[in-house]
């Protein structure tokens, strides 16, 4: 089901546009993603090889990929490649299209149905995506990837809020549908200076 998968995060992501992630009653279909090249990729949370935070990136393609950041948010990802190699691709921006009435209230403070999943924290959120979800197969657990029939147009750029060289113009991993009102604007790492 998932040989779509079963290659680099770079050629899989721009794939990904337009697939729905359907968690229960909540469904929203991608219109943001990025990708993460493992060991290959400074961005990546693979970069210094395996480890216990990040072994489900290693594991089969088609399983969900989740982790906390900052300190208060959950985001997701699915795993490409062949199991061994890390590869995934972030889950970064979609539109609610089931389920508007739950993930409106999970997503209590969006001014507006674009924002329910504008952004990785609040398309977990939206969902219902927990931590414990990680190693999830979207194929027969909980969390589902439905793909989409036909490739959408894309645009692509850098990354969003990647520090250092793996959030650089080399790096143009963040692909997005254009003129789709629930992909979230770009930002550069904000880069902290030291006294």
């Amino acid at each position: 089901m998932f040989e779509l998968l079963s290659r680099p995060a770079t050629e899989a992501a721009p794939l990904l546009l337009g697939a729905v992630i359907r968690v229960g009653d909540v469904a929203v279909r991608l219109t943001e993603v990025e990708a993460y090249m493992g060991e290959l990729d400074p961005g990546s949370h693979a970069f210094r090889g395996p480890g216990k935070r990040n072994a489900v990136m290693y594991g089969p393609p088609g399983h969900l990929y989740t982790y906390f950041t900052y300190g208060m948010h959950i985001c997701a990802n699915v795993v490409c490649m062949s199991e061994g190699i890390a590869s995934g691709v972030l889950l970064r921006a979609g539109e609610v299209i089931d389920g508007v009435g739950i993930a409106s209230e999970r997503r209590a403070t969006s001014r507006k149905p674009a924002d329910l999943a504008q952004g990785p924290a609040r398309l977990t959120v939206a969902l219902g995506i927990w931590l414990d979800d990680a190693g999830t197969n979207l194929g027969t657990g909980r969390i589902r990837l439905e793909l989409p029939g036909s490739r959408a147009p894309f645009s692509a750029g850098p990354r969003t809020g990647v520090s250092g060289a793996g959030g650089s113009a080399d790096y143009p991993w963040r692909f997005w549908i254009p003129g789709e009102p629930s992909v979230s604007p770009y930002r550069a790492a904000v880069t902290r200076k030291r006294n």
